[in-house]
């Protein structure tokens, strides 16, 4: 399944502050760094229109089960792909324009992206490889990531 998500160019200035606050967070040097940020959606935004690693996006809620017994799991694959494959964290209840735009409607979704490089030299778009809903375990989470961004066999069962 390959969809484009096209979004509306955002001013320079607002991109700039908006990746130097995220890669600070992500640069965050304590004892409890996270693999996978919570993004907001305009951090999102940015994240799909200027990227250089594959991005795998969890779109969760707090009062979720499933979401609340995937989190570790999503942490783990994020840690285990680090450098290979960007992971976020996009809280649907605070970020409701963001999941509506994404169409999420079952929780927990992952939402496999790739940059879809434009042959006429306009910014590439987001292409969604793959949309899941429903908790997986790290193992399965990474070999989605193989799978659809590495060129690795497509996992059996998850």
């Amino acid at each position: 399944m390959n969809e484009s998500y096209a979004f509306a160019p955002t001013f320079a200035a607002r991109r700039q502050l908006l990746q130097t606050s995220l890669n600070a967070a992500e640069k965050e040097e304590t004892a409890e760094a996270v693999a996978a940020p919570l993004v907001s959606g305009e951090q999102l935004e940015v994240l799909l229109t200027d990227w250089e690693t594959p991005l795998v996006v969890d779109a969760f809620a707090t009062w979720c089960g499933p979401c609340l017994m995937m989190g570790p799991e999503f942490e783990a694959a994020a840690k285990e792909l680090k450098g290979r494959v960007r992971f976020v964290k996009l809280d649907t209840d605070v970020e409701e324009e963001m999941a509506n735009r994404l169409n999420i409607m079952g929780l927990p979704t992952l939402l496999y992206l790739d940059k879809n490089e434009a042959d006429d030299g306009t910014s590439p778009n987001a292409v969604l490889k793959t949309r899941i809903e429903g908790a997986l375990q790290k193992d399965s989470i990474i070999a989605l990531c193989e799978h659809h961004f590495f060129g690795g066999p497509m996992p059996e069962k998850l």
